[in-house]
């Protein structure tokens, strides 16, 4: 596959570095690994102009991602980096940057991508990929966020919108939203209504992201 390099940010390429700022992010490849939901809200969103950012791709690892038929029914340009088709992670990571790299863009946005991002990929992007977690970081990190706060009896959890770094959700934070939790919730019924807060926070932060700069100073990040 051909690929063409994307815009770098300016200063350091490490979300934990020192200063980075980059500039308006108008293109947007989305990377899915099921339903789509969240792509679907991104959709709805980039069809308006005055909205910023447009979605120019989505790439899945999975060939069979209900995202993809979502995508294609929008008329946007889609890519399956599957891990199957490649002898190690490693080569995988490089494959998946390289299919990303072809579309030139300026975010990238982990929208339901259940793979984690390797070193290769977010050396191609620095401090432009996004990731949402169903918590409050860095409260409750990893796999289980909702179930972990539930356990731990918290009245209040959330959604966090973040960069992607080396670690497991331990990239600096862009935006929160709370959600309280009731007396008779389990984790399926707090969860969805996490992932509701969740996608109207994605959909704003990266209209915001693409109608202005993104500058990551140490842990703090500033879209103006």
């Amino acid at each position: 596959m051909s690929t063409a390099p994307g815009p770098r940010a300016a200063g350091s390429t490490t979300p934990n570095g020192a200063r980075v700022r980059t500039s308006a992010a108008h293109r947007v490849v989305v990377l899915v690994s099921g339903a789509g939901s969240n792509l679907a809200a991104l959709l709805a969103a980039h069809d308006d102009a005055a909205y910023g950012a447009r979605v120019v791709a989505v790439v899945s690892d999975r060939p069979g991602a209900g995202a993809l038929a979502l995508a294609r029914a929008a008329r946007v340009p889609t890519a399956v980096v599957a891990p199957a088709d490649f002898a190690d992670r490693p080569g995988w990571d490089r494959g998946l940057a390289e299919a990303v790299a072809v579309f030139r863009p300026e975010l990238v946005v982990s929208a339901g991508f259940m793979r984690i991002l390797g070193p290769t990929f977010l050396d191609r992007f620095p401090a432009r990929v996004l990731n949402t977690h169903p918590a409050l970081l860095p409260s409750f990190p990893g796999a289980h966020g909702v179930r972990d706060a539930l356990a731990h009896g918290v009245a209040v959890t959330g959604a966090t919108l973040h960069l992607v770094d080396a670690g497991v959700d331990t990239g600096p934070i862009i935006a929160q939203v709370a959600v309280a939790i009731e007396a008779d919730d389990d984790e399926a019924s707090l969860h969805e209504r996490i992932k509701v807060a969740e996608r109207a926070m994605l959909v704003d932060w990266v209209g915001r992201i693409a109608r202005g700069t993104l500058t990551i100073e140490g842990r703090r990040a500033v879209v103006g």
